[in-house]
């Protein structure tokens, strides 16, 4: 019982197998042909079909109908010619017109021409010439195309193929998506249907009337508007430029988020913000930026730098107010400061630092942080500083210290020793080199000086109280000083002088914590360690359409000419994309490529200009891997001067270089490079180098294949 069982399963599997056969074999069949003719001389071994008044020939084969005004029908090689008003129609979803068509039963491929128009529920494909592949339900077409997408406009390319099967398609040169509210701009360009969603690879721009994206890497959702632009991307809102390693895109509501390594730059007011998460609203003329936050405000001699936790930048270019929050801290080569916040208003050139009473000391005995600000030699603290300064000439123009006014400079030659000056408020003037001349302090005024004759030797120290005083400078030091309503005033000999009078009330000395570089603004920060970005998957060529089995069916119909047309002599060629110099297999450095710009050695219009593009000797380049053995590699060149074609094979821990002096003349030349690989590594590569201003470069068909 169980052996009977086991035959009538083998009978069913063999019934499957040949039932899956037939059908790939199944003769082309002629549903309804006005009248047949036959013309030996003409057409050996064919019947000539022709439409009548009433209908159209009508051909069918394995669930796909096709009508014609006229066919020749080979019927031994199943295979068919249509001509005039074709029509084929694969079930309910997919119906094509053109004005020719070839079609073989035995491969079940399908070669349209003539205004070829492809239609599925979701999508329309325009081209010139267009393959159709039933078993693999693949279209391609190489020759320029159009497909039109309902809901997310229109795409046009040279290259196209369309997997029905998975709603996909692939284009490749020249991609042009225009859609409502954007164009897309591409070399690489896959994009599903069904979902509207695109995936963008090489150079590529995503173009709205506000925004202008350009990424070499990238998704782009077409019905809603919104993606992610990585690898060398960024983002043109008007006035700014954002470039990160991951940008996320939302163009209806102009909004962008970047992350990891962010550089925005306002191109009217000359700033840079640098930091690794940051979130711009273009309508709201609105900046957030965290993540080692650092605003740089680029001037003709001295640029000033503004770091904190958070940094936000608002309002119009010409009115911008920049706030940063805890951990605030300016650095300029003649100013510097620190607070728990910083507010800066270009229009009216105020920048204010401000300490937060949630960030105080509990300690009841310690002395209270106020907003720090150092010029020169000078250290001013108070409960509020403002800094004026003229937006035009980018000078400072005045400070003022409201409450607890304090300032103090080190004497430059006794230890311990300091110049002090305390007061409710203070005002500073500066003169044109941005330096300190003038400071009044008012009300209840304190001070210590350590007084020096010419030579720099100690008079005394002399402490005094006061209605007000006021100082000049000069270099950084004391050139005057004159108090006002003095109430008592002392000058002591410093040996007079107790310790526990040296320092006023509220003494804070901080310049271990005044920044003397860019750097030391991030100091006291928690090391960052930049979070990793999955990404997208690198873009993934298109197999041949033409695989090597279907070519080898080919060659057995009467479709083999198409072979020969096709130029599928490079099946085998290890190298990708072996004609394609400007597909990113190809590694271009200081060199562009501009496709299709000779008539080839073949005839055709595909040959390759390199073009230089730097300020030394460019190349083009193509890593591959190949196991040990024996191996050559060709390329047609031609053009004028002197190139090097290198042949890099890695072979363990050691590299070998084969090099070959290229002359390059007015005719196309064939060169080859034999080469031997004695054990199997990866990284090997092909160079063509020494390309520069004066040459004229030319390729076509660069080829490696194992040599047996």
């Amino acid at each position: 019982m169980i052996k009977t069982k086991h035959i009538y399963t083998l009978i069913f599997f063999l019934l499957g197998l040949t039932a899956i056969l037939n059908a790939q074999t199944k003769q082309i069949n002629i549903e309804y042909a006005g009248r047949l003719n036959v013309d030996e001389e003409n057409y050996p071994d064919a019947k000539i079909l022709t439409r009548n008044n009433m209908q159209q020939v009508h051909i069918a084969h394995v669930g796909s109908n096709l009508w014609c005004d006229k066919a020749i029908y080979y019927s031994k090689d199943n295979f068919v010619e249509a001509y005039g008003n074709v029509i084929v129609k694969q079930g309910d979803t997919i119906t094509m017109t053109s004005k020719y068509v070839e079609y073989s039963g035995t491969t079940q491929l399908a070669f349209a021409s003539g205004e070829v128009v492809l239609k599925s529920p979701n999508s329309t494909i325009s081209t010139d010439t267009l393959y159709f592949d039933r078993i693999k339900q693949q279209s391609f077409y190489k020759s320029g195309g159009t497909v039109v997408k309902d809901s997310s406009g229109t795409i046009t390319s040279k290259i196209g193929r369309y997997y029905m099967n998975d709603k996909k398609f692939q284009f490749v040169e020249d991609v042009v998506l225009t859609g409502e509210g954007a164009i897309v701009n591409s070399n690489y360009f896959d994009f599903y249907e069904d979902t509207g969603l695109a995936y963008l690879f090489g150079p590529s721009t995503i173009t709205t009337e506000k925004s202008k994206t350009y990424c070499e890497k990238g998704f782009y959702d077409t019905k809603n508007n919104t993606g992610y632009a990585l690898k060398d991307s960024k983002i043109h809102y008007d006035d700014r430029i954002i470039e990160g390693d991951s940008l996320y895109f939302d163009n209806n509501k102009n909004f962008a988020s970047a992350s990891n390594n962010i550089k925005v730059t306002d191109t009217i007011n000359n700033s840079i913000i640098t930091g690794h998460y940051a979130e711009v609203y273009k309508d709201k003329d609105s900046l957030f930026i965290t993540k080692r936050a650092l605003v740089t405000t680029v001037q003709e001699k001295d640029s000033i730098y503004l770091h904190a936790d958070k940094i936000m930048v608002t309002g119009k270019p010409e009115h911008r107010i920049t706030r940063a929050y805890y951990n605030a801290k300016i650095f300029k080569t003649d100013i510097s400061a620190k607070a728990d916040s910083i507010h800066a208003d270009q229009k009216t050139g105020i920048t204010e630092l401000i300490n937060l009473d949630r960030f105080a000391s509990s300690d009841a005995f310690s002395v209270k942080r106020r907003p720090i600000l150092w010029n020169n030699e000078n250290q001013m603290t108070g409960d509020t500083i403002h800094l004026i300064s003229n937006s035009k000439t980018e000078k400072l123009d005045s400070l003022r210290v409201f409450n607890n006014a304090f300032i103090i400079s080190k004497d430059t030659i006794s230890d311990n020793a300091y110049n002090q000056i305390f007061g409710i408020t203070l005002v500073g003037l500066f003169n044109e080199a941005n330096e300190l001349r003038e400071v009044n302090i008012n009300k209840n005024a304190e001070s210590i000086f350590y007084t020096r004759n010419e030579k720099q030797e100690l008079i005394g120290i002399d402490k005094a109280k006061s209605g007000s005083i006021k100082m000049l400078f000069a270099n950084g030091d004391i050139e005057e000083y004159t108090r006002l309503n003095s109430a008592d005033g002392t000058l002591f000999p410093e040996t007079d002088f107790q310790e526990k009078d040296k320092f006023l009330k509220g003494f804070d000395w901080r310049e271990d914590e005044r920044p003397l570089s860019v750097q030391d603004l991030f100091k006291e920060d928690k090391p960052y360690k930049l979070p990793t970005i999955k990404g997208l998957e690198d873009y993934v060529p298109q197999e041949n359409f033409f695989d090597e089995e279907l070519l080898e069916n080919l060659r057995k119909t009467k479709m083999d000419y198409k072979v020969r047309q096709l130029d599928v002599s490079m099946t085998d060629n290890i190298l990708k994309f072996g004609n394609q110099f400007n597909n990113p297999a190809w590694t271009k450095d200081k060199t562009t490529i501009e496709s299709n710009a000779i008539k080839a050695p073949d005839g055709n219009m595909t040959g390759n200009k390199i073009m230089y593009a730097g300020n030394s000797s460019g190349r083009i380049l193509q890593l591959f891997d190949v196991n040990k053995g024996k191996y050559s590699f060709s390329i047609w060149l031609k053009g004028e001067g002197e190139i090097k074609i290198r042949l890099v094979v890695v072979s363990g821990n050691a590299s070998k270089n084969q090099e070959l002096k290229v002359e390059l003349g007015p005719t196309w030349k064939e060169y080859v490079i034999n080469f031997t690989k004695p054990i199997d590594t990866k990284k090997s590569a092909i160079v063509i180098s020494e390309i520069n201003s004066k040459n004229k470069v030319y390729a076509w068909k660069a080829y490696l294949k194992p040599v047996k």
